[in-house]
């Protein structure tokens, strides 16, 4: 019978789809997976099954993130059915593979917003149907890339199903995602970033973003703008990433900084009314170099005072990932000016972690 069982499964596995429609027809298809509450059919996003063979693993192999259950299509049909003898699981696929396969049905399309898709306006709606990041995909992903204490102040949000197209010709996915708020000087919503995530885990390609394409994408008014975390006073840090700037924000958590998203709008961001000092942690790489020196020019025009922060490596989140927050902070020690070693650092080593 264990031969036999074993067929079954790979059988089972090359219509991986079909049997998650049937069995598990509560839940519905994510991108590579199917999604549902667990593997009694309960409605939900707690559960993710394989649908196609991966370097993750086979098709048809299931994990359940709430309970830490795991196994293949056997087991789904097993504890749907309620089955107790194994041979009664074995009848069972044998009569599912038996059955004519229904015509696949096309992914119903989402209902349009009123807002424009890509527009000022839906990206502040998406944002204000996202909830907390605490307890999510997102605060995992953030650790696991080093950022133990996410200090977000509030511009970072988790969508469970986050719309994705790959392009015009595609049907919409749906991933877990960080949305992230773009905001103007005055503070008003002008755009949002997405971030898209793999919930089957994290790995050293894909860093923990989802098996897509481009697991990155801006919509709004992001000239200028950029994503804010903390309130500016007279000093700033400015950066690209999200993941570069919480993991400067992380060795200084009361100092204010940006991240402008990409090289040109760092190159372009607006400049606070009232700034002294304005701290540039640029990426090592060329185009990094350009931003720096643009940068530091629109600086000092403005009568503010600019100081270039380096990472050891490509950018400061490697550096916190490999080297860790003591090593980090002893490096930002040497690069701050005095007074704001004392005022950002020092306070900063004070707190508790």
């Amino acid at each position: 019978m264990a031969s036999e069982a074993s067929e079954l499964a790979r059988r089972l596995a090359r219509e991986a789809e079909a049997v998650c429609r049937y069995y598990l027809s509560n839940g519905e298809r994510a991108g590579r997976y199917w999604v549902v509450g667990d593997v009694h059919n309960t409605p939900g996003r707690s559960m993710f099954v394989r649908l196609q063979e991966s370097s993750k693993g086979a098709a048809g192999k299931w994990t359940d993130a709430a309970t830490g259950q795991h196994g293949d299509l056997l087991d789904i049909i097993r504890e749907c059915r309620g089955l107790r003898d194994f041979s009664e699981v074995i009848e069972e696929a044998r009569r599912f593979l038996k059955q004519p396969r229904p015509e696949p049905q096309l992914a119903s399309k989402p209902v349009r917003s009123v807002a424009p898709a890509g527009s000022q306006e839906a990206a502040r709606r998406l944002f204000a149907i996202s909830g907390p990041i605490e307890g999510t995909v997102v605060e995992t992903y953030l650790q696991r890339r080093g950022i133990a204490r996410i200090h977000h102040g509030g511009s970072l949000r988790f969508h469970p199903r986050c719309f994705y197209r790959p392009d015009e010709h595609s049907a919409t996915e749906t991933w877990p995602a960080m949305i992230a708020c773009v905001t103007d000087l005055q503070g008003r919503i002008t755009g949002a970033h997405r971030t898209w995530l793999d919930p089957d885990g994290f790995d050293r390609i894909r860093l923990g973003k989802a098996p897509i394409d481009t697991p990155r994408r801006a919509m709004g008014d992001l000239l200028g703008n950029a994503v804010r975390f903390g309130v500016v006073d007279d000093v700033l840090a400015a950066g690209e990433g999200i993941e570069t700037m919480l993991s400067l924000r992380y060795a200084l958590p009361t100092m204010p900084m940006v991240a402008a998203l990409s090289a040109n709008h760092l190159s372009a961001m607006m400049l606070p009314s009232g700034l002294r000092r304005l701290y540039i942690a640029c990426d090592a790489d060329a185009a990094g170099d350009a931003v720096q020196a643009t940068l530091t020019q629109r600086a000092e025009d403005a009568g503010i005072e600019a100081i270039a922060l380096s990472p050891r490596l490509g950018d400061f989140n490697e550096d916190l990932h490999i080297f860790g927050l003591e090593t980090l902070r002893a490096a930002l020690r040497l690069q701050l000016v005095p007074e704001d070693v004392v005022r950002f650092l020092h306070s900063s080593m004070a707190t508790a972690e």
